[in-house]
């Protein structure tokens, strides 16, 4: 059986019509983008007032604030916050180990994409996908358009496994591109034969804002298995035989607690986005999480 999703798996018309009412909100957005609902950081002659500075010849006279000329004697110039686009930039992990599960994380984490792109789509700004497994691909360059909705959901829908897990060699690539600062949202559960801490040196590495969506299980830390097993890596490691006794699965819960402990004080302390989604339950009622009135905020 073909291990790729059918669009409508991904998303129907009232999934769509659900994201209408959310919206990511940037505090700054990088300049040179273009016209959208994003604040940049670059002041120049927009539509919402953010300050003066003195008038200097050559400046645009439009721009003298002839109330305070006439009160105060000064030439002074309005300062304006330039509304552009913020990129969104969406990661999802495609590698073989996100399909091997029932539903497969996978589908969870491309309901993801699709629900991110679709609210920042909705708001004029950019879109890229780049899906990633053993390296990162580039599935759709950055593109607006409340209309490509549906083709992301197609493109996200003929995505297949693409090889083992390696997210710091995807993130070297995607710095490579040299892309405008935005919005990079990574999706995964962030087991990779690296660790989590070369992840986050990876991530470190970033320019761009960050969004992290941990996709779970409730297994993942209570596992439903115990006596003598035979354990092969989903990531092409040796077959290990182990005992699970009480003693063993402590040991392993507190190996897991670590682990979402250093992916949540990287987050907390880089000021980025995090929300864990359980891949057996509904994804957007989660995702909702990440919105505050409305309103996700990076």
């Amino acid at each position: 059986m073909s291990p790729r999703l059918d669009r409508r798996t991904l998303c129907d018309e009232r999934f769509l019509a659900s994201l209408e009412a959310l919206r990511i909100t940037a505090r700054r957005v990088a300049p040179r983008g273009r016209f959208a609902e994003q604040r940049s950081r670059e002041l120049g002659a927009g539509i919402e007032f953010r300050d003066y500075r003195p008038y200097s010849p050559g400046d645009d006279l439009r721009r003298v604030d002839w109330n305070i000329h006439r009160r105060l004697g000064r030439l002074v110039v309005r300062l304006s916050e330039e509304l552009e686009d913020l990129p969104l930039y969406l990661l999802p992990d495609i590698s073989e180990s996100a399909w091997l599960e029932e539903p497969p994380r996978a589908r969870a984490g491309l309901q993801c994409a699709l629900a991110l792109a679709a609210v920042s789509l909705g708001q004029l700004d950019r879109v890229g996908l780049f899906p990633w497994a053993e390296d990162l691909r580039i599935l759709q360059r950055p593109a607006s358009g409340k209309g490509r909705v549906h083709q992301m959901a197609e493109l996200l829908a003929g995505l297949e496994p693409a090889g083992r897990t390696n997210l710091t060699g995807a993130l070297e690539s995607l710095r490579a591109l040299g892309l405008r600062e935005g919005l990079v949202c990574i999706i995964s559960d962030f087991f990779d034969p690296a660790g989590i801490e070369a992840q986050i040196e990876a991530m470190r590495k970033l320019r761009h804002r960050l969004l992290l969506v941990q996709l779970v299980r409730s297994t993942d830390r209570e596992p439903a298995l115990s006596g003598d097993w035979r354990i092969l890596d989903c990531e092409g490691g040796e077959p290990t035989e182990v005992s699970l006794t009480p003693s063993v699965i402590a040991r392993y819960r507190d190996a897991y607690d670590r682990f979402v402990e250093s992916l949540t004080e990287f987050a907390r302390s880089r000021g980025a986005g995090l929300v864990s989604v359980d891949a057996d339950a509904e994804v957007l009622p989660q995702l909702a999480a990440l919105f505050e009135a409305g309103v996700l905020r990076v």
